[in-house]
Formats: structure tokens, sequence, C-alpha cells
């Protein structure tokens, strides 16, 4: 198995780039991995690996840049170079940590889209309470959509963490402003009808509330709800934390029960932690593209690896074509 990685990307690239992919490839067995970057950079980081290999380039796309215009200009940078590689077939999947839109767009351009799939979606894993995590899609890939959009998100997710996630049976359920059935706007209303229909196990309107108490395995909505959805996550988590810890340092009795309580709360932190549960997938192009967190550790981009390898092992690109080209053909397209 062959997985190239933009060495470049992310906000401690390329350490920790370098560092995740060392261990991965000395954790999984016949994984290859090409990094793509600044090799004056990367070179001290590295040792005599056999299984990994370096694309040279000095150019980099960065977080503030136009993501569109950005991947037509600089065709040597290091993200365009990693979609190359999988494009021509050189590398059988490919991961980043860097600009989203530029991901997004050199896997549109370079890698494709799987035939039937409209749109794709951008697909992280969240954290829920009883540990197994939830896949939310969309949260930016696309801030509109169509109810047909959603359908094609929710097969996508099911299969995903049924395949990659060892979840038999996967529960879906759609976003809403309400759990009962025709509530929402014509979005909502559509795409519960097209779901019910679906090859899937729906579990019908899921509210935002819920999310983290674990009330489906796989949420689907429009990338604009998706992403306000995930950043408010995201900021209640961090928020949290910080009262916590203000809280406990607040007098010398809570210093003393911090003391005490600190394991658990350490244990508490990294089950909220983003490294556990690798990156956020593209689903819908013709190979695995992984999102990595932009602030992404060597742990972080190890987990990253690690799900990649997943969904290159289970075919999880090849079901989602077979199953969607199966759902066009009952509609006669």
């Amino acid at each position: 198995m062959k997985i190239v990685i933009d060495a470049m990307g992310g906000d401690h690239a390329p350490q920790a780039i370098v560092e995740g992919a060392l261990e991965a490839v000395k954790s999984i067995k016949q994984l290859e991995i090409t990094l793509v970057g600044d090799e004056e950079k990367i070179r001290p980081y590295l040792n005599e690996s056999q299984s990994l290999t370096i694309i040279h380039t000095k150019t980099v796309i960065t977080g503030d840049e136009e993501p569109v215009r950005a991947v037509r200009r600089k065709k040597d940078a290091s993200l365009v170079l990693m979609a190359k590689e999988v494009k021509e077939g050189r590398a059988d999947a490919c991961i980043s940590a860097g600009n989203t839109g530029a991901l997004m767009s050199a896997g549109l351009f370079q890698v494709g889209r799987i035939k039937g799939i409209e749109r794709p979606a951008l697909s992280p894993t969240l954290p829920t309470i009883d540990k197994k995590g939830f896949v939310l899609l969309d949260v930016g890939a696309n801030v509109e959509a169509k109810p047909k959009h959603l359908l094609q998100y929710a097969i996508m997710g099911s299969i995903y963490s049924e395949k990659v996630r060892g979840i038999k049976s996967p529960r879906v359920g759609l976003l809403n402003v309400g759990t009962e059935d025709g509530k929402g706007n014509e979005l909502t209303k559509q795409a519960f009808e097209l779901l019910r229909k679906a090859p899937i196990h729906f579990v019908g309107n899921v509210e935002a509330r819920d999310l983290l108490d674990g009330v489906a395995d796989v949420v689907v909505t429009d990338g604009f709800t998706g992403n306000i959805a995930l950043k408010t996550v995201e900021g209640t988590a961090l928020t949290m934390f910080k009262m916590i810890k203000a809280t406990f340092m607040s007098s010398l009795k809570t210093k003393l029960a911090a003391a005490v309580v600190k394991k658990d709360m350490r244990g508490l932190k990294n089950q909220l932690d983003y490294a556990e549960y690798g990156g956020a997938g593209l689903f819908g192009l013709a190979a695995p593209v992984i999102k990595a967190h932009g602030s992404s550790n060597a742990r972080a981009i190890f987990s990253a690896i690690k799900q990649t390898c997943h969904m290159v092992e289970h075919n999880v690109t090849a079901t989602i074509e077979s199953t969607i080209a199966t759902l066009n053909e009952g509609e006669g397209e």
C-alpha cells in the first residue's frame, strides 16, 4: 500500500508529519509513504527507513491563499503534487493538514469524483459519551446542498462507518430542528423522504443537542449547517476546559482537588481529542483523500494514516461507487 502525504501542510510541519509517518511505517506492515515537500527541511527528522521517500518541492500553498487560484497557479506546490501522485496511480491515497479549500480543489481537479457522486463531502469523526464517535457530513465542502446530495452523503457515511469504523448497520440521522417527521425546511423534508427509502439504517431526524450523546453513527446535513455544528462543538469543548481549569486554579482548596483528579481530567481530554479519530475524509472522490487537522501533532498524523489505510484495505471508494450505481439504476438513471 502506498500513501502520499503533504509534508508542508499544517501548523507543525514538517516535523509532526515526518514523525507521524515514521511511526506508521514502523507499525503498519507493507506500508510505503512518500512525503512531498522541502527535502532540506524534511531530512533532519528522518532516519534510514526503506519505506519512506521524498518528492522535493519548495512551493507551498498557505492557509490564507484563495484555494482554486492557488491550486491552478502553483502546479508544483506540495499539496498539488501530492494529489497528482494519486491521479497518476503512483499512490493509493493522500493526506494533508494544509489549506482545506486547496485540498478540496486539488482533490476534484486531480483525483476526480466517483461516478454518480455530484458533490464530495468533508466528513470528520466527532467524539461521543460512549467513546464510539460519529461521522458528520458535510462540514463545509459544499455550503449549499440539494436533497439528493444529502442522500449521497448518507450512503457514503454509512459505508465508511461500516467498512472502516467496524459498525454493523450504522444508524444514520438527519440533522434537523426537531425529531418529529415533517420538521424542518424544504431541504430536510425532501431529504427525509429520500433517506427513508434508501438502503441504509435511517433513524430519522436528530437534534444538535443530542449529537455527543451518540444518537446516531452518521449524521448528515448541508455544509453550511455542518460547519457551524462542528465549530460549535469544538469551541464548546475548548471553553469548558478553560472554565474547568480556571475553577481548579481559583484557590488552594481547588488546587488540591485538581491534583487528585488530574489523571482523570487528562483521560477526559483525550476522549475529546481529535487526534484519536484521524482526519476528515473527503468522501466521494475517486480515491481516499484525508484532511488532517491543521494543528495535528505526530499522533494525529499517525491516526490519519491508519484511517487512510483502512479505507484502502476495505475498498471504501469501490463500495461507494457500486452502491451509488445500483441506486441510480433503480431510479432509471
